[in-house]
């Protein structure tokens, strides 16, 4: 029997039918889509006499849901078709063959014709047929043979996928957007289900699993392979929700084409905003995939994200804090961990595992007391982050730069607890952008071997400390963020200029700012405090009392900073000094110092006159990857450089030699 690579290949040569009205990166829209079809006419070929007679018994009777729950059993499916056309009548018709293509598009059940409408299938038939290769396009597909007798479900759902996979690589400039590599994909489930292979291995398992930005459903499908694989008897649900028509339509037609009886009736793919509109609200999972876009923007949801964590807070899903507005990727981690499963074994309840695909702005985008690192210090300090994985650079279709993978969870095992584990997977990749492929795919240059996701996982499952392996402590990360004040110091001298500014704004204040100047005189004095005291003497022996305003402008427009002056003691009296704005500092203390110890030796030496204003300290968290795994390469020896430099000038003048001779 033919392999599934087979049939994929089959279906891909009847793509270059579309060449001309569709451009390559286009295909998917009519290719995945007819792919649906032609395997829900053939899974529906036996019944379709029995579907028929009961359309006609019950059609006049019941409408709507009823009706195509009827009609779906007598399919013995989930999903039936009832239009008296099939995929042959189709091909018999060629004059006809556009307005008898969508009413057969019709003949399905809700759940079917609900993913039609988000592939915008009606569009591209017109299209087709405005070309003249609509009947061939159906013609071909005609001769496809995707009977279950001929394409058990396991089968078909590889086929879908390595179209899936190869569309996406076609269209690389937008993959990224919603196709991760399978390795991956790979790796994060193997690194998710790592160990829960007593757990998933016990006889009637089921465990549920959501990916909130699911894309075409790659890590969906991966995940559900990987059980088959490991553990066939466990029963994995999973779940996927994304805003993308195209790409939910397809999701969706995966999971109902696959069969699997835990998959729903196309209902565990939902379509929607995951910020905004929560398709999965109050439900729990075990298990979390996702690579969210990166660095996706939340301006249109900004109201309504806001309003959720301001009024709901920790019983919202965002009440850690708020990333800022052109980086939407941390409120993805957030609207998954408050779906995590309660660690309540006695209940069946075992908690959650998350992996998700971030670029490194989440890592330390953000000081202390911003969004970001609020949210990093939430999941840190509830001890959830086990570990931070580094990827090569180069590995996904639409962007070169460095991707990490997140594992969180809200049950590590006890040599993990209060522990996270960096591992660098950098170094980790072969040329090319798969195993199947050595050319590059768009800015995917590089991609992961089998062996080598074999050789992270277990670097992973030792967690040991080595040359790609770190282990810190949680509060390794933290830090707190110390503001360092230094005195303000002044100077006093009355001008002519400043006089006149001065009375400009407080003309009734000439008397005493004569008499002040006539007793203070206009030589400078380097110490504010001691002239203060003697204009307060005086407007005392005057009578005169003067506003807080009027004392605040005296000082503005008479006095200027002076770093040889005295510095200005708060409020007038001997309770400390003033604080300089401008020589304001911070100082970053690692949650292992002292901040006390921290300041006296790293601050006070170099700035004797300094102070901590501890009411202002904020804490923060944040993970400089780099910093711990830099590898430090020392410099050539002079020697070798003077000895490369002079061959290089000795070059030049040989090759000027040979122009002007």
């Amino acid at each position: 029997m033919p392999d599934h690579t087979y049939f994929a290949n089959l279906i891909w040569q009847i793509a270059d039918l579309l060449r001309g009205p569709y451009r390559p990166p286009q295909y998917e829209r009519v290719m995945l889509p007819m792919t649906v079809l032609r395997r829900f006419d053939c899974v529906l070929a036996d019944t379709k006499t029995n579907v028929l007679a009961e359309h006609d018994r019950w059609s006049r009777k019941l409408e709507g849901e009823a009706l195509d729950a009827k009609l779906n059993r007598a399919a013995g499916q989930r999903f039936h078709n009832h239009s008296p056309l099939d995929f042959q009548k189709l091909k018999g018709d060629p004059d006809n063959i556009a307005p008898h293509l969508v009413s057969y598009i019709q003949g399905f059940s809700a759940n079917v014709r609900h993913i039609f409408e988000y592939f915008e299938f009606e569009s591209e038939i017109e299209k087709m047929r405005e070309a003249n290769i609509l009947y061939l396009v159906v013609s071909k597909f005609c001769d496809v043979d995707l009977h279950p007798d001929r394409v058990p479900n396991e089968q078909m759902g590889l086929i879908f996928e390595n179209l899936i996979r190869r569309f996406n690589e076609l269209a690389n400039e937008t993959a990224g957007d919603h196709f991760t590599p399978r390795e991956v994909i790979r790796l994060m489930v193997n690194i998710l289900f790592i160990k829960d292979d007593e757990l998933l291995a016990t006889p009637g398992t089921v465990r549920k699993l959501l990916d909130p930005a699911c894309g075409t459903g790659g890590m969906l499908a991966e995940a559900q392979n990987y059980l088959r694989d490991h553990h066939p008897e466990a029963r994995l649900y999973v779940f996927g929700q994304d805003y993308n028509k195209r790409a939910f339509a397809t999701a969706a037609s995966d999971m109902l084409m696959k069969q699997v009886d835990h998959n729903g009736g196309g209902d565990n793919i939902r379509f929607g905003d995951s910020f905004t509109d929560d398709r999965f609200e109050g439900e729990t999972f075990d298990y979390f995939l996702t690579n969210p876009p990166f660095g996706v923007d939340w301006k249109k949801q900004k109201n309504e994200i806001q309003r959720e964590h301001e009024q709901r807070g920790f019983a919202g899903r965002f009440g850690a804090g708020l990333p800022r507005v052109n980086d939407g990727s941390l409120l993805f981690l957030q609207h998954m961990i408050a779906k995590f499963e309660p660690v309540r074994p006695a209940e069946q309840k075992h908690g959650s595992r998350l992996a998700i695909v971030f670029s490194g702005s989440p890592l330390f985008t953000g000081g202390a007391g911003s969004g970001e690192s609020n949210i990093r210090r939430w999941i840190i300090e509830n001890d959830w982050l086990e570990a931070i994985i580094a990827l090569p650079e180069q590995m996904f279709y639409n962007t070169g730069i460095g991707t990490y993978v997140w594992i969180v969870t809200n049950r590590k095992e006890k040599r993990r607890k209060g522990k996270i584990q960096l591992l660098d997977a950098r170094d980790f990749w072969a040329p090319g952008g798969s195993e199947e492929s050595k050319r590059s795919l768009g800015d995917k240059r590089r991609h992961i071997t089998a062996q080598q996701i074999a050789e992270i996982v277990k670097l992973y499952g030792r967690f040991e400390n080595s040359e790609h392996s770190k282990i810190f402590d949680n509060a390794d990360f933290g830090y707190t963020r110390v503001t360092v004040e230094r005195p303000l110091r002044l100077g006093y001298q009355m001008t002519t200029e400043e006089k006149a500014r001065f009375l400009d704004a407080c003309p009734h204040l000439l008397d005493d700012v004569q008499a002040i100047d006539e007793a203070l005189g206009r030589e400078p004095m380097r110490d504010w405090n001691a002239a203060w005291d003697r204009i307060q003497d005086l407007l005392h022996e005057r009578g005169s009392k003067w506003k807080k305003t009027e004392q605040k402008r005296f000082r503005d427009v008479f006095t200027q900073t002076d770093p040889e002056a005295e510095p200005v003691r708060k409020g007038g009296r001997d309770d400390g000094y003033e604080p300089d704005p401008k020589l304001r500092d911070f100082e970053n203390v690692p949650h292992t110092d002292d901040v006390e110890a921290y300041f006296e030796r790293e601050v006070r030496p170099h700035v004797p006159d300094a102070w901590m204003d501890r009411a202002k300290d904020k804490i923060g968290y944040e993970i400089n990857f780099n910093r711990h795994f830099y590898k430090y390469t020392p410099p050539r020896p002079l020697e070798e450089i003077d000895a490369e430099l002079k061959e290089a000038e000795e070059e030049i003048l040989r090759l000027l030699r040979e122009v002007t001779e």
